[in-house]
């Protein structure tokens, strides 16, 4: 049983996919492979099944264990001998601990279906438009688990195809990161041009030309080579003048279930409650410890990703020097506590942005944004400043318009590097939670010098995580460990 890994993470791609209705993601029965990716119908299913891999544990599940406990945003529960989400909060982490297996594994299982889908659908007499609408979805849905994938562990073997014998799973060993980005960018571009701007019905949430664009403008600004804040810049204005997306009026608003894919979002994880097996569990694992009944009224309470007085800090409301403080952002997205039955408070700071009542435990509606408006215009904002040494008129306007959003002062009268500061914080309280903290940080090249002035030492090797020991194990003739871990 050891063989598995990278091999079955490849080749087992089971399919659980979905019925017609995009949101009921209702497993289709076993299906004999051969006998399958025969009609539109089936493709569908296929393309559905990848779009549901997003929803594994080790996907967005737990996005939150690498993307926002390692940062200075959130920390993490400690219980007797469970350590494993304290490894990524006080960095040593061992290359045995379970959430790096499941990273690893579920992403190669996702895109082992977008390969699927992409390797199967050119044989498969449909209509050539949808056919064109389906690669453009593989090839987007790819692209995200990739770029997850080379900003948690950089190089990453590179797969492009259907693996079909355990053999052949041997020969794939790490390419290198600038490889796997040079594909990141070419599907992207891909998806960009066969993707529609929007769809109606039940196909809203699927992913979009306006998706495919948003995510390249990141992956531009993540990997930072000779002319990528000016190709980030150009693909991200682009999203904004598609004039298909505006920012909701009230902030509490994104966070509303029945807000799901709304006029701000670009693209979400899609959930849905209801005994599926299909509903996310972030209303329970975010309640306080033993908060049940009274902060989530269904199911139990996992304390995870508690909330740093450093991040309260962040909206600044005890500043006397600012005149409008960010209480909008601060009470959408935390509370100090909850009141329990004898109506005593408890102080124990917990997120809200994810507060749907589940139909069951771990079973709710709240999707997960991956990208939204606000988002792109921070990160115009940012390609902008980077590329004219400072902040141009334009900055100014998309980063005072997520402040305007907010209640919070303009800013003006920046240098370069104080812009740079202001939108650094700016994400962190506009997009506090959602999974962009430690890799905004990464990016920007601050993380070290961030987690330094918080007390936590972090190493120039640790802004990448260990390799799964288990592929090593398996395969130690082509994955290796990253340098500097040895555990």
């Amino acid at each position: 049983m050891k063989k598995t890994l990278i091999f079955l993470s490849i080749l087992g791609s089971t399919l659980v996919s979905c019925k017609d209705d995009f949101l009921d993601l209702s497993p289709v029965s076993q299906t004999n492979v051969n006998n399958f990716y025969k009609t539109a119908s089936d493709m569908n299913a296929a393309v559905n099944a990848t779009y549901s891999a997003l929803q594994l544990a080790g996907q967005y599940t737990d996005w939150y264990v690498f993307s926002e406990i390692p940062s200075d945003n959130t920390t993490n529960p400690l219980s007797g001998s469970v350590t494993d989400m304290d490894e990524f909060d006080k960095f040593y982490i061992r290359s045995t601990n379970p959430f790096l297996d499941a990273r690893w594994n579920d992403t190669y299982r996702g895109i082992a279906r977008a390969n699927t889908v992409l390797d199967r659908i050119v044989a498969v007499s449909m209509d050539e438009n949808l056919k064109s609408r389906y690669i453009g979805e593989a090839k987007f849905l790819r692209a995200l688990m990739y770029f997850n994938l080379v900003r948690i562990f950089g190089d990453v073997p590179l797969v492009l195809n259907e693996v079909t014998s355990v053999s052949e799973g041997y020969r794939h060993s790490r390419t290198p990161a600038a490889q796997v980005y040079e594909q990141i960018i070419k599907d992207l571009t891909e998806a960009s041009a066969a993707l529609p701007a929007s769809y109606t019905g039940n196909d809203i949430g699927r992913a979009t030309q306006g998706a495919a664009k948003a995510l390249l403008g990141k992956v531009y600004l993540t990997r930072k080579a000779s002319g990528d804040y000016q190709a980030a810049a150009k693909v991200l204005k682009e999203v904004i003048d598609l004039n298909l997306y505006e920012l909701l009026p009230s902030y509490a608003d994104l966070f509303k279930p029945s807000n799901a894919n709304n006029k701000e979002s670009i693209f979400e994880v899609q959930y849905k409650k209801g005994g599926f097996g299909e509903g996310s569990n972030y209303p329970n694992n975010f309640a306080p410890e033993f908060s049940a009944p009274f902060v989530v009224s269904v199911g139990g309470t996992g304390g995870n990703n508690i909330i740093t007085q450093d991040m309260e800090d962040a909206y600044q409301l005890n500043n006397p020097n600012i005149a409008l403080r960010d209480s909008v952002r601060f009470k959408a997205s935390m509370a100090h506590g909850y009141l329990n039955g004898n109506g005593q408070f408890i102080e124990r700071k917990h997120i809200k942005k994810f507060s749907d009542t589940p139909f069951q435990n771990n079973d709710s509606d709240d999707n997960w944004y991956v990208l939204r408006l606000a988002d792109v215009f921070l990160m115009y904002s940012e390609a902008l400043n980077e590329l004219n040494n400072g902040p141009t008129t334009d900055a100014y306007t998309y980063l005072n318009l997520v402040r305007e959003r907010a209640n919070v002062a303009p800013v003006a009268n920046l240098s370069y590097e104080a812009f740079k500061l202001a939108l650094e914080n700016e994400r962190r309280v506009e997009l506090a939670f959602e999974g962009h903290r430690w890799f905004d940080l990464v990016r920007t090249g601050r993380a070290i010098p961030v987690m330094a002035s918080k007390g936590i030492v972090v190493e120039e090797y640790q802004l990448l995580f260990p390799i799964p020991q288990r592929q090593i194990d398996v395969n130690p003739g082509q994955i290796t460990q990253n340098p500097g871990h040895t555990r």
